[in-house]
């Protein structure tokens, strides 16, 4: 994967809570666990991603 540039979720905590970091791509975003940053990335279509947030809210 090309070098994305990660943010961390205004919900991280120092502590070690909630670690989802975030990365922009065309069409996508790309989602990962900040504690793991070797390991898995989801990709989300933006679209895809904007109803979830509309429907979580």
């Amino acid at each position: 994967m090309e070098q994305l540039n990660w943010r961390k979720s205004s919900y991280t905590t120092s502590n070690g809570g909630e670690c989802v970091e975030l990365a922009s791509l065309n069409n996508a975003v790309a989602v990962r666990d900040s504690k793991d940053p070797d390991g898995p990335v989801i990709l989300v279509h933006r679209a895809a991603l904007r109803r979830a947030i509309r429907e979580a809210s």
